[in-house]
């Protein structure tokens, strides 16, 4: 009896309303309590947000409706009471005030009465305990129609939609009658289910009975073949339906919407509209959304303005307020969006992330976060799935790692791993930060993948440059017998990125043109951009010619950065003429940005004054980004008068402004001027500052500046950057530290290309070849591909100590064991090499025998060597191809007057640096600096 009295004490405390209406304790039914899972809603998601656009009317309708029955069996009024107090429980549900009223009416002996037992089938649904609903109909003798359909609802209302239609099956299979609110609910279980041939001998079964003149169930058919994704079939019960009601009209128009055929959504909507029933909240909220879909701005605005005509004002009408939001959002009205937001009396999931979404399209980025903040710490509103994915893809893009993992782990406590579109969201986000481990071992341990997230891991590993693992996975992919997306194609075409790799490249291309995209113009930039990448700029510029007609101003950015970024500037200036040519194509920001750097590199000084004047006849000219390019340009050209008139000129600075400036300046020996802007610098430095003022300490040789920023770097976490432990390998090397410089290069976390090519260069530089040389080896071994500037740094290091043997080598297998092609400085590199060792005929004959035309810095290699083993009739020789060449470099002369004066010819010495003098050439005045503080 204590039992029974604690139960009692629960019941009165849960709800205190029935204390005057139980007499005493009676014992509760021990029932299970089941998973409460979510309400069967329609959401109509565009963009990333959702709009609330219909809900089918089967379910609920049906269980209000119920109480309405009379009671028959009891007349007197402790009936009455009785009947009175379950239907009160059935309005608010409580699984403890339910087994005390059970309990009661068991005790009185109306549980036979069909009406009462009935209510308590409801009660128990609305309390997500279907169990005991189902144990308590089996006990039913006589059952109703409406019994059975409050059964099935019942099973809907807990989203167990094949037991609803397997309880139809037995109610025909017994023979029972049915209705048409039977075919209704049955209809919304197969809809939530996506089972369209049986909802087809549904649709069948009520033409015969003769159903069809319900509209309520014709409503849920046009429901039902929506869902289904038979918008056809949709359409033509609606127009089936003698007396559509506005539920008719908004099925239809919901549906469409969620077909994707928004056109037709807004052109149901106008129909409506001019009925004398009008739209309602549904319709409007349907129409505003179906407007943003088509980027119908002007429409949806007007669509807004009736519908606070019709009195449907957003502030208390939510379903409109969420889809204006996300309508003022994608059109670019961020402010009118957040009005919206700011007059709203009641916000649901919806609403907040729709308003997410819409600061995050915007670029309010803080904004974004502060709603994230205020809805989960203010409003005391959980995030959904749908939050996670508008938030993360930020996440990803300012590569912010920590708040990344904070989701993920929020994803984690919240049981949404099964999200595809969440896991697929936090994958992205982890390759962009280039944290491939973790972004694979979420791939693997992922129970489900799609499309998406076998697009999404192939892309990651192209763009983190694993290229080798991206085409693998590709190969699998394929032959699970999966169909390859546009999305495919383009994940894996970055993963083509070098010479070696052009075979793989031409086959996505066959595969391509087997797929049927050979006309997808975004298709056909990226194999442009993959055949550059792989040196095949003739295969790159057919496909240009092949899209003349429909190619935009990004095939041609595409040409014109693919050409910049690997090296063919000339080619990226012959592209960039030819775009002018075109009258339908006018550069933008980003045809600037790409082509000012070809300028640079190739210094020349007038072109790139031309190109700066026209930037600045555009608005282009006051972009930020072509400022800090026009920046660096200058560096290049050594006009740091002019690179310093475009950095103050600027109207405002960003991070990167501040670095080109720094950066122009330590390339052009300022390195005193580069270490002075970096102490005003207005913005907390990244890792490309660090690196770049590291350049500049190199530069002096101050160790201790290099000390401070190194102090710095751990203290800000940069040191784990592969660029910047380069950078510090490089500094301490430069100072005469290498012991230094090896342990940082040995304590980097991850050692990219450029750390080990400056580990190489470390020993080159301190005269250990042969330590060099198994770096390179390490290197190699731990997986990397060496890069140009690997070959240059281990071929100086073989000439530094004499290995001309290895060198030779490592030069003559450079494309064909590591798929490096030569270039100019490798072929200094090694007229250099066979220099030193004296051995300057063969060098002669070396240069002789290049394929093409010999860079002056060739030659000059040469000179350097003959000056140095005073060989007067070799270097008469190639001073005479050098003053061709080049006739005003002064340094040419003065190497061929230190060889005369070397074998004692002083006559010619002197007649030579006559002629420097007549022709007023001057060289530059070295000078040697002393750091007097303490190392």
């Amino acid at each position: 009896m204590k039992k029974l009295s604690k139960y009692g004490y629960k019941a009165l405390f849960f709800c205190p309303s029935l204390s005057n209406k139980i007499s005493q304790h009676v014992p509760p039914l021990h029932l299970s309590s089941h998973t409460l899972f979510p309400k069967d809603n329609f959401f109509i998601t565009y963009g990333k947000a959702q709009v609330c656009a219909y809900t089918s009317p089967a379910t609920h309708q049906l269980f209000d409706k119920m109480p309405q029955r009379r009671i028959q069996d009891f007349k007197n009024r402790k009936g009455d009471e009785i009947f009175e107090l379950v239907n009160m429980v059935k309005e608010k549900p409580d699984i403890l005030s339910a087994s005390q009223v059970h309990g009661l009416v068991l005790k009185v002996g109306m549980l036979a009465h069909l009406p009462t037992v009935t209510t308590f089938l409801i009660i128990y649904s609305r309390a997500k305990n279907l169990s005991s609903s189902m144990t308590l109909f089996a006990e039913i003798v006589n059952k109703d129609i409406v019994t059975w359909n409050a059964i099935m609802t019942a099973c809907i209302e807990n989203n167990f939609f094949g037991f609803a239609v397997n309880i139809f099956a037995e109610m025909v299979n017994e023979g029972k009658q049915f209705d048409s609110a039977t075919l209704v609910i049955v209809i919304s279980a197969l809809s939530n289910m996506r089972e369209l041939r049986k909802g087809l001998v549904v649709h069948c079964l009520s033409m015969k009975m003769g159903m069809l003149l319900d509209s309520i169930l014709g409503n849920a058919l046009i429901d039902f073949y929506a869902k289904c994704s038979h918008l056809s079939s949709s359409e033509c019960v609606f127009l089936e339906i003698e007396c559509k009601d506005v539920v008719s009209w908004n099925s239809v128009i919901s549906g469409c919407l969620y077909n994707c055929h928004p056109e037709k959504s807004l052109l149901y909507f106008k129909q409506m509209a001019t009925l004398e029933k009008g739209a309602d909240s549904v319709s409007l909220s349907c129409a505003i959304a179906a407007s943003a879909c088509l980027d119908e701005f002007g429409c949806g605005q007007a669509i807004h303005g009736w519908g606070i005509k019709l009195g449907y004002e957003e502030r208390r009408h939510l379903s409109v307020a969420n889809s204006l939001i996300s309508l003022y959002s994608q059109s670019g009205d961020a402010d009118a969006a957040e009005y919206i937001f700011n007059k709203m009396e009641y916000m649901d999931i919806i609403t907040w992330n729709s308003m997410i979404n819409g600061f995050a399209l915007n670029g309010k980025i803080s904004d974004a976060f502060d709603a994230l903040h205020e809805m989960q710490f203010i409003r005391t509103t959980e995030p959904d799935a749908v939050t996670l994915i508008s938030i993360i893809p930020l996440v990803a893009e300012f590569m912010l790692l920590r708040d990344g993992k904070a989701m993920h782990a929020f994803t984690m406590r919240r049981d949404m791993g099964a999200e595809l579109s969440m896991m697929n969201a936090l994958m992205d986000m982890y390759f962009n930060c280039g944290r491939v481990k973790d972004a694979e071992q979420l791939f693997l341990n992922m129970p489900k993948k799609d499309k998406v997230s076998w697009n999404t891991i192939i892309s990651g590993y192209s763009q983190n440059g694993w290229c080798r693992e991206a085409q693998s996975l590709l190969k699998k992919f394929h032959s699970g017998n999966s169909e390859c997306s546009l999305s495919t194609l383009l994940g894996i075409l970055p993963a083509c990125d070098s010479p070696n790799l052009i075979q793989f490249g031409k086959l996505i291309h066959s595969w391509e043109v087997k797929l049927g995209f050979v006309n997808n113009v975004i298709l056909v930039n990226s194999l442009m951009y993959m055949y550059i990448c792989c040196g095949d700029l003739v295969a790159s510029f057919k496909l240009l010619e092949g899209i003349a007609y429909t190619a935009d101003v990004d095939s041609w950015n595409t040409v014109i950065s693919g050409c910049t970024q690997t090296g063919h500037f000339w080619e990226a200036l012959n592209a960039f003429k030819l775009m002018r040519l075109k009258s339908n194509i006018i550069h933008d920001t980003i045809t600037l940005v790409n082509i000012i750097p070809a300028f640079g590199n190739l210094e020349l000084t007038c072109e790139g004054k031309s190109i700066h004047a026209l930037a600045l006849k555009t608005s282009a000219g006051q972009d930020i980004r072509v400022q800090n390019a026009l920046t660096t340009m200058y560096g290049k050209l050594s006009d740091m008068e002019s690179a310093t008139s475009v950095f103050e000129l600027c109207l405002y600075h960003n991070l990167c402004s501040w670095n080109c400036m720094i950066s122009a300046l330590a390339q052009n020996k300022n390195s005193k001027e580069a270490i002075e802007f970096f102490h005003l610098l207005d913005f907390e430095p990244d890792e490309i500052t660090m690196a770049t003022i590291l350049s500049a300490c190199r530069q002096l040789g101050i160790i201790r500046h290099g000390k401070q920023i190194h102090a710095h770097l751990i203290r800000s976490g940069f040191y784990i950057n592969a660029f910047v432990s380069a950078a510090l390998v490089d500094m301490y090397s430069s100072c005469g530290r290498l012991d230094i410089a090896h342990q940082v290069f040995q304590s980097s976390a991850e050692r990219s290309i450029a750390a080990w090519n400056s580990m190489i260069s470390a020993y080159g530089f301190h005269s250990n070849g042969q330590k060099a040389i198994d770096i390179f080896h390490e290197m190699i071994d731990s997986g990397l591909t060496p890069s140009k500037v690997t070959f240059i740094n281990l071929l100086t290091a073989c000439s530094h100590t004499g290995l001309v043997d290895q060198g030779f080598w490592y030069y003559n297998h450079m494309l064909d064991e590591f798929g490096v092609q030569c270039s100019t400085e490798h072929h200094v590199c090694m007229v250099d090499m066979l220099g030193r060792s004296g051995r300057l005929h063969e060098a002669y004959s070396f240069i002789k025998e290049l394929p093409s035309p010999p860079d002056p810095g060739i030659w000059g290699a040469l000179l350097s060597a003959c000056n140095y083993h005073g060989d007067l009739q070799l270097g008469k020789e190639v001073a005479s191809i050098l003053f061709l060449l080049e006739p005003e470099n002064v340094g040419y002369h003065l190497a061929l007057s230190n060889i005369y004066v070397a074998t004692g010819s002083w006559k010619e010495a002197g007649e030579l640096r006559d002629i420097v003098h007549i022709k007023g050439l001057k060289k530059s005045a070295a000078y040697s600096i002393i750091d007097l503080g303490s190392s």
